[in-house]
């Protein structure tokens, strides 16, 4: 009786040209693109692991659209303009003739660099309000949507027709209705259990409703991996919000398995409005082939605030991954503490090492990431990074109240970020996002105090009992870590 079936020539064959394909991919990745070794050796050990299936996912996930630029950004009348301003900021800076303000002293080299990797103009003269949950958020977005009076944009990754959902579409509807232009953009992926029968609804209303990057043969391809990760309302050129929060009832409500979902949004008010609207339209261009660049949409303001303010975005389409270096700037000009706190944890080897830094010379590095979360095998890879954290320094934190979806850092009461940016190489390389960077003591130190609250509500990581943990469940986080560039 035979134990193994022996193999065909035809199937050996097959092997042998899987094989073939995948060390020509390998080459490909290597030679040409010259990608990081650690994304490369991890592509690698998919190609090589799984001979065929591999090339699907490379096909799928695994190209580097960043130097095809598959949103072309230079030409847009707004960009440019964003560009032009951001170099006369710049040799102003240089002049020191443009910024007076203590928040910004040590972290000057975070205001230029964003400057020259994003065109992230400086803003000055801003109101920001910082909200902590779904509940402070939807209060002010539907107050601010129910006061427009000229247009609503609006750009979610997530957007469900859900309960939260129907009422700020009912808002939209009547602002329609009333003369007011809307605009709205869903990610393909994200928003993917909306129906055909949604998009028709809205277009009834007078609604232009648009999808980022269509997941649909023969698109679906690489593009499928970058996603719009966006949060972004506009309303008549006043008043911006960003964060981590999607429109869905699970962030009022929480949910049965996760409980509640723990996040922060901003809500602005001043000049950084346009820049918020700058990333808008230009995803609007993408989606509609409309360069939209009417004053119309950049209504001059008055002072609303004195906060200073930087919008990055970045994506495949920037030169730079704008918002990884902000947070390697922000964490490298540390002097007295580093607040993270993170769904996902899977940094960059520049983030990491700079984290690192911190806490071994003495800086206060506490990394906060939930204690359950909705993707397990990233939650493995996440769990990988706390033990050489936990030696070099690094407070570990799980929050247990429920869901942590907030994506926010936070650095020695001058200067903290809130946006839609995980720690992730995902956030980082593949996805659409923005952040605000606020150069501001007060701002600062909310936020500082809103998270140690949120300590408050969280176990930290004690290393001799991390260490104990059972092998097979530590060699399973180890093996997640392999694949970590790819998540």
């Amino acid at each position: 009786m035979e134990i193994f079936t022996p193999i065909t020539p035809f199937l050996k064959t097959i092997l042998i040209a899987a094989y073939a394909i995948s060390i020509l991919v390998v080459i490909i990745l290597i030679m040409l693109e010259n990608r990081s070794p650690l994304k490369a050796i991890s592509w690698i050990l998919v190609l090589m692991l799984l001979p065929g299936l591999g090339i699907i996912f490379y096909i799928f996930f695994g190209q580097n659209l960043r130097k095809e630029k598959i949103i072309a950004r230079k030409g847009l009348k707004n960009h440019d303009l964003l560009s032009s301003i951001a170099h006369s900021q710049n040799h102003k800076l240089s002049e020191g003739n443009l910024i007076e303000s203590p928040e910004v002293d040590g972290k000057l080299r975070l205001v230029k660099m964003l400057l020259n990797n994003s065109s992230s103009i400086i803003t000055n003269g801003n109101k920001v309000s910082v909200l902590n949950n779904g509940k402070e958020t939807f209060e002010a977005i539907k107050q601010a949507l129910w006061a427009a009076k000229k247009f609503i944009h609006l750009e979610y990754y997530i957007f469900d027709n859900d309960e939260i959902g129907n009422e700020i579409v009912d808002i939209l509807k009547e602002k329609a209705q009333n003369g007011v232009e809307i605009r709205m953009i869903v990610d393909d992926v994200g928003s993917w259990e909306l129906k055909r029968t949604f998009f028709r609804r809205l277009e009834s209303y007078g609604i232009e409703i648009k999808c980022f990057l269509q997941v649909r043969f023969p698109l679906f391809t690489s593009k499928v991996n970058y996603r719009n990760h966006r949060k972004i309302i506009v309303v008549d050129g006043e008043v911006g919000f960003l964060g981590g929060i999607n429109v869905a009832d699970r962030y009022l409500k929480g949910d049965k398995k996760y409980g509640i979902w723990r996040d922060m949004h901003l809500q602005i008010d001043g000049d950084a409005v346009n820049a918020i609207q700058t990333v808008f339209l230009t995803d609007w261009y993408f989606v509609s082939q409309k360069d939209i660049a009417d004053p119309f949409y950049f209504p001059a303001k008055q002072p609303d605030g004195d906060k200073m303010v930087q919008i990055t975005a970045s994506g495949p389409d920037s030169d730079y991954p704008g918002i990884m270096m902000g947070f390697f700037q922000a964490i490298a000009s540390a002097s007295k503490y580093v607040y993270v706190a993170t769904p996902y944890f899977m940094p960059s080897e520049s983030v990491l090492l700079a984290l690192k830094a911190a806490a071994l010379g003495g800086v206060d590095v506490r990394i906060l990431i939930p204690e359950k979360s909705d993707a397990y095998f990233t939650q493995l890879c996440s769990k990988s990074y706390i033990r050489e954290m936990l030696e070099t320094g690094v407070k570990f934190y799980f929050y247990q109240k429920g869901f942590l979806h907030s994506k926010m850092m936070v650095v020695d009461d001058q200067v903290c970020t809130i946006g839609t940016t995980n720690m992730d190489f995902r956030s980082f390389e593949q996805n659409f996002e923005v952040n605000a960077f606020i150069f501001d003591t007060e701002i600062a130190t909310e936020v500082r105090d809103t998270y140690i609250n949120d300590l408050k509500t969280s176990r930290i990581v004690v290393l001799e009992e991390w260490k104990k943990r059972p092998l097979r469940q530590k060699a399973k986080e180890s093996f997640a870590r392999l694949f970590s560039p790819l998540l």
